[in-house]
């Protein structure tokens, strides 16, 4: 008979993921996403029995099997060092289990030890581990932010009503706000006359991004000139974007810094 383990010591934390279930799950059982967030050469085979390996990035092993799986809910598996130190190989079990959230999916990992000590010395691994997480995640689903963004600027200056409405429905949540100097808007009812009304007593000016986006976990940056019909500068500034889970833009904020 297999003695059951005794871990009296936990190791508990919940972070938030910006993008659903099933796509989190992927990234802790498809061993091309394991490796983005442990490190390159890391492998999992999620199913019971199945093989957990990792490869840190500083040459050090981990490995582990996986003992539960219930996609795409939960995933557990026992957890050690190949080299013995500080824990051997399955020594330890971590537990994760996904649920919905608005911002997307709600993660809580639980990581059973026998000693304390040990327990201790993985509290900011795992801290650092799951922040790893989190934007490898994130960059996957948004990793079409550019063309977004770039669609927004480009609806301010579409001329016909319907076709700017359609740029905005493609990229945008229904109920997307927009906060600058001159704008706080909630929902594209309220934004697409907003879009028209600048068209009216500013016509002619043209946003454009300049230089690459700067995203960390579903909040983009976005540095953007602006200039006239005659192609002469008129300002410059900075756009802050939020993803909702699906990669939608869900809120924005501009800072105007020149012009």
């Amino acid at each position: 008979m297999k003695t059951e383990m005794r871990l009296p010591h936990t190791l508990d934390r919940t972070v938030i993921i910006h993008a659903p279930p099933e796509t989190v799950y992927g990234f802790l059982t498809e061993s091309s996403r394991w490796a983005k967030w442990w490190g390159a050469g890391s492998t999992i085979d999620a199913r019971v029995g199945g093989a957990v390996y990792i490869r840190h990035p500083n040459g050090i092993e981990s490995a582990g099997e996986v003992v539960e799986v219930e996609r795409p809910r939960r995933i557990v598996f026992t957890y050690g060092f190949v080299s013995g130190s500080p824990m051997p190989v399955g020594s330890s079990r971590v537990s994760i289990e996904l649920e919905p959230a608005r911002a997307g999916t709600r993660l809580t990992l639980t990581h059973a030890l026998s000693d304390a000590t040990v327990r201790d010395e993985h509290v900011q691994g795992w801290r650092f581990q799951l922040s790893l997480f989190a934007n490898v995640v994130s960059d996957e689903v948004n990793a079409d932010a550019a063309r977004r963004v770039d669609a927004w600027f480009d609806a301010w200056a579409e001329g016909d009503a319907a076709a700017r409405r359609d740029m905005l429905a493609e990229i945008a949540t229904s109920d997307v706000r927009m906060q600058d100097r001159y704008s706080n808007l909630e929902g594209l009812a309220d934004l697409l006359p907003h879009i028209a009304a600048s068209q009216h007593f500013m016509p002619g000016i043209r946003m454009r991004r300049s230089g690459d986006l700067r995203h960390c976990q579903g909040m983009v940056l976005a540095d953007w000139t602006m200039s006239a019909e005659d192609g002469q500068p008129r300002g410059a500034g900075t756009n802050v974007f939020v993803f909702g889970p699906t990669g939608l833009i869900e809120w924005v904020t501009g800072f105007q810094s020149s012009g």
